[in-house]
């Protein structure tokens, strides 16, 4: 899965100190950083995913995780809890053995 990226320019540096040279290498990080912070798009044919974890527990919304068989996508208004139970209590209940 290539991304379609254009390469900054890194030229070879001079022999001595060139402030137009600093700044074109500058502007060449920044395009690169910017480039690598950008995830863009992919495309797969086959795709093989490992050892997701059976909930959104502490996913980033968005990330991939995996619930009875399903690949599900973590979403921040559809938690997926890792486990659930309760008990309560109301008032109290005598029984009497006549």
């Amino acid at each position: 899965m290539a991304r379609n990226l254009v390469r900054p320019f890194f030229s070879v540096p001079p022999a001595q100190y060139s402030q137009q040279y600093f700044a074109n290498l500058t502007q060449s990080f920044s395009v690169y950083m910017e480039q690598q912070g950008n995830p863009g798009e992919d495309r797969a044919t086959n795709l093989t995913i490992t050892s997701l974890q059976e909930d959104d527990f502490g996913l980033e919304t968005g990330a991939l995780f995996q619930s009875n068989g399903f690949v599900k996508i973590t979403l921040s208004n559809s938690p997926n809890l890792r486990g659930s139970a309760g008990t309560g209590k109301v008032g109290q209940v005598t029984v009497a053995v006549t």
